[in-house]
C-alpha cells in the first residue's frame, strides 16, 4: 500500500506566507482575523472568527484565508505548541491571519484539505516539526525549515475518503460538545431562576402565570421578604450546604484515579478521563463532587469540574490546588457545581485571594463563608435534581461517548496517513457512528 503514495516536500506543494502584524489599538472591530488561538485549539479554521482587526484591502489580500490554506504556528515558548495547524475548509471573505503562523497555499489540487486537517496534526508530522526546530528564549519554525518538512500522501480520492472517515468521527464529537453545552446552559438557568433571582416567587409577585409545573410552583413562597429574598428562606453561609474539602482515606502509594489542574475545563462540567497514578499527597473526592482551582491564574479562568468519571465507589485525587466541595444532604450534587459556576459566588472566591501577587490562593474557609439563600423545604432539593440531574447523566454519557470515539479517531489516524489501513476496513469501524 506505502508504495501507491508519493512523498514531495512542502515547498513542492505548498507556498510560504508570514501572516498580519498590527498594533493592540488595531483589534477588536474591523474585519475577521484568525488568531493564534484559532490555530493553536482548532484543525479547522472556524467559519466564524471571533476577533477583528483593522485591516487594509492590500493586507486582506495578501493575508487572504481561502480553502486549502494551512496555517502553522511560527513562534511559540514551548515546543508543544510549535507547528500546530488549523485547515480552511471554505474560504472566509475579508479574514486575515495573525503573524505568529505562516500560511501554507496550494499550489495546485494535489493535496485535498480534509486531509491535511489530518495529517498537519498527526504525531508524524509533529514529530517532524520537532526534530528540526529551534529553541532558544523561544522555539521557532521558518520557511527554510518548512521546505525541508515533507508530506505522504495518496491519490485525491482517497484522501477525500480518509477525511471523510476521521470527519464524521469529530463531527459526532463536536456534537456531543454542543449537546453537551444545551444541557448545562439548561442546569445553569434554572439555577439562576431559582436561587439567584427568584424567578418562581417575583412571577407570583407580579400576578404572572405559572410556567413550572404546578406541583413545584406551588413550593415557592408568595413574596419576597425585606431582605429581598424569599420569605420563610434563611440566609446561611455555603459550609451549612457544602462540605468543603472533606476527607477521604486514600493511603500513601495507593494507586487510584487522578486528575490534574489541566483536566478541569474553564467552560463546561466534564473533564478528561482520569489517569491511574499512585497517590502521594493531593487532595481526595468522589463522583458527585465539585473541583474548583483555587490559583491564579485557574480560578479566574474558571477551571472548574463536576467529577462523573471515575469508577463506581472510586475515591480520585488530584491538585492541592483545588477546592473539593461535596454537597451536603438533602442539597444536590448539581447544585454544589452549578454554584461553582455562578458569577457571585466565584467573584467572593477571587476577592477572598491571599498571597503574593504571582501566587495568590483562595482559601477555602473563606470560600465557605459566602452567604446564599437556602430554602426550608427538602422538597424544593428534590425537585430540583430530579430535573438537572437528568441532564447531567445525558452529559455524562456524550462525554463518556465523546473519549471512546476521539481513542478511535487516535488509533486510526496514524494508520490512515501512512497507508497502513485501507480505507474500506476502516470505514467498517465508524459505519454505526450516527448523529
Amino acid at each position: 500500500m506505502g508504495g501507491e503514495w508519493q512523498t514531495l516536500s512542502l515547498g513542492e506543494i505548498y507556498q510560504f506566507s508570514s501572516g498580519l502584524s498590527k498594533p493592540r489599538s488595531s483589534f477588536g472591530s474591523g474585519h475577521p482575523f484568525l488568531s493564534f488561538k484559532d490555530v493553536l485549539y482548532s484543525s479547522v479554521v472556524p467559519n466564524q472568527l471571533s476577533e477583528l482587526v483593522q485591516s487594509t484591502e492590500q493586507e486582506r489580500e495578501r493575508c487572504s484565508v481561502t480553502r486549502g490554506d494551512v496555517f502553522l504556528t511560527r513562534t511559540s515558548e514551548t515546543m508543544d505548541e510549535l507547528g500546530m495547524s488549523c485547515v480552511a475548509l471554505t474560504d472566509i471573505p475579508n479574514a486575515t491571519f495573525n503573524g505568529f503562523t505562516k500560511r501554507l497555499r496550494p499550489r495546485g489540487e494535489q493535496i485535498a484539505p480534509e486531509f491535511a486537517r489530518y495529517y498537519f496534526r498527526s504525531s508524524k508530522f509533529r514529530a517532524s516539526v520537532n526534530s528540526m526546530s529551534t529553541m532558544s528564549t523561544r522555539a521557532s519554525l521558518n520557511n527554510e525549515m518548512l521546505e525541508r518538512l515533507t508530506i505522504t500522501f495518496p491519490e485525491y480520492a482517497e484522501q477525500e475518503a480518509i477525511g471523510h472517515i476521521l470527519g464524521t468521527l469529530d463531527d459526532k464529537i463536536e456534537l456531543n460538545r454542543r449537546r453537551n453545552q444545551t444541557l448545562e446552559a439548561m442546569a445553569r438557568a434554572l439555577f439562576q431562576d431559582w436561587f439567584v433571582d427568584f424567578g418562581p416567587v417575583r412571577a407570583k409577585m407580579a400576578g404572572r402565570e405559572p410556567y413550572l409545573p404546578a406541583e413545584i410552583w406551588q413550593l415557592f413562597p408568595e413574596r419576597l421578604d425585606e431582605a429581598g429574598k424569599p420569605a420563610g428562606w434563611e440566609m446561611v453561609q455555603a459550609s451549612e450546604l457544602i462540605e468543603f474539602n472533606p476527607r477521604e482515606p486514600l493511603r500513601k502509594g495507593t494507586s487510584a484515579p487522578y486528575l490534574d489542574m489541566a483536566s478541569l475545563p474553564t467552560i463546561g462540567s466534564s473533564s478528561k478521563p482520569p489517569i491511574l497514578r499512585d497517590f502521594g499527597s493531593g487532595m481526595r473526592f468522589r463522583n458527585g463532587d465539585t473541583l474548583m482551582a483555587r490559583i491564579t491564574p485557574c480560578l479566574e479562568n474558571g477551571k472548574t469540574a463536576f467529577v462523573q468519571c471515575l469508577p463506581d465507589g472510586a475515591v480520585g485525587w488530584g491538585s492541592t490546588e483545588f477546592i473539593v466541595m461535596r454537597s451536603r444532604k438533602p442539597v444536590p450534587a448539581e447544585y454544589t457545581y452549578l454554584l461553582a459556576r455562578d458569577a457571585a459566588f466565584r467573584n467572593h472566591a477571587i476577592r477572598s485571594m491571599t498571597g503574593t501577587s504571582g501566587r495568590q490562593r483562595a482559601q477555602a474557609d473563606s470560600v465557605a463563608a459566602f452567604k446564599l439563600a437556602s430554602p426550608p423545604q427538602d422538597v424544593i432539593w428534590h425537585a430540583f435534581s430530579k430535573l438537572v440531574a437528568p441532564m447531567f447523566e445525558s452529559i455524562k454519557v456524550n462525554a463518556a461517548e465523546s473519549d471512546a470515539l476521539a481513542q478511535l479517531r487516535n488509533t486510526l489516524l496514524p494508520k490512515l496517513i501512512s497507508g497502513e489501513l485501507r480505507v474500506a476496513d476502516a470505514e467498517k469501524f465508524v459505519e454505526h457512528v450516527g448523529p
